[in-house]
C-alpha cells in the first residue's frame, strides 16, 4: 500500500497540543466530562464525552452498517467505532492527533495511531470508507481542504460517511477546549474548527468532487443533548 502522497495542506500542529494536552486527555482517561469548545466570543458547545467514551449508540450502527470494505476513522477519538468494526472482523484504522484517544483506542481491541488527516497515512488511495463523524468535518476549520485530503485517502468511488450539524451552519472558527473549571489555558490553546450543517456540506462536496448518495437522521439518544438528531450524509469519491 502506497503511503507517498503528499498532504493537501500543511498540518497544523496546535490542533494536537490542543487535543492531545488536558482538559481533553483527562476527559478521555476519566470517560466523562464536562468538556466544552469556547469560541473566542465565548460561546460555548458542548462536548458528548460520556457518549463518545461508551458503545456505539443506534446513530452511531446506521453509520457502521453502511461502511463498505477497509474503514478508516478520521479523528476516531477514545475509539468506540473502530472497535466495533474490529469485533465485526473488519480492517479498521482509526487516527487522531489526541495520544490519549489513541490509547484508549488501542485498549479497546481497536488499532489506531497517533497522526492529523494531513499526516502521511498508512494505506493512502486504498481505503475503502471513511468516516468523519461527531463533528469532525470541522477539524482544521477548512471543510474544503479536509474533503480534497480524504479524497486523496480514499479508493476510486470510496465512501465517506459525514456527521453535519443539525442548524444550518457554516462557521469558521478559532475555539479552545475548556471543563468549565476556569483554569487558565496557554496563549496558543486556540485552534481552527468549522462548523458545517448539511446544506453547506453538500456545497463543498459539489466543489470538490463528490457526488452525495444518502442523506438520513436518527434521533439523538439524550434528551439534554443541544440537538434533537444527528444528521449522516454519504458521499462518492468522483460519483458512481
Amino acid at each position: 500500500m502506497s503511503t507517498t502522497v503528499s498532504p493537501t495542506t500543511p498540518t497544523d500542529r496546535r490542533d494536537t497540543v490542543s487535543w492531545g494536552a488536558d482538559p481533553y486527555a483527562d476527559a478521555l482517561r476519566s470517560g466523562r466530562g464536562p468538556l466544552f469548545l469556547r469560541r473566542s466570543d465565548g460561546w460555548l458547545l458542548p462536548l458528548e464525552v460520556e457518549r463518545w467514551c461508551a458503545g456505539p449508540d443506534a446513530a452511531d450502527l446506521s453509520a457502521l452498517r453502511r461502511c463498505a470494505g477497509s474503514v478508516l476513522d478520521i479523528g476516531c477519538g477514545p475509539g468506540r467505532l473502530v472497535a466495533a468494526l474490529a469485533a465485526q472482523g473488519r480492517r479498521a484504522l482509526g487516527i487522531d492527533v489526541s495520544a490519549a484517544a489513541v490509547a484508549r483506542t488501542n485498549a479497546l481491541g481497536g488499532t489506531a495511531l497517533h497522526r492529523s488527516v494531513f499526516d502521511t497515512l498508512p494505506g493512502e488511495g486504498t481505503w475503502d470508507t471513511a468516516l468523519l463523524l461527531d463533528g469532525n468535518i470541522g477539524i482544521g476549520g477548512d471543510p474544503h481542504a479536509l474533503l480534497t485530503r480524504t479524497a486523496e485517502l480514499l479508493a476510486p468511488h470510496g465512501l465517506l460517511i459525514v456527521e453535519t450539524t443539525p442548524a444550518d451552519v457554516d462557521e469558521r472558527v478559532q475555539v479552545r477546549v475548556e471543563d468549565g473549571s476556569h483554569t487558565p489555558r496557554p496563549p496558543d490553546a486556540h485552534f481552527p474548527w468549522a462548523r458545517v450543517g448539511t446544506p453547506a456540506l453538500l456545497r463543498y462536496a459539489s466543489a470538490t468532487s463528490w457526488t452525495p448518495i444518502e442523506q438520513w437522521t436518527v434521533p439523538h439518544p439524550t434528551a439534554q443533548s443541544p440537538d434533537t438528531e444527528r444528521c449522516f450524509v454519504a458521499l462518492r469519491r468522483g460519483g458512481w
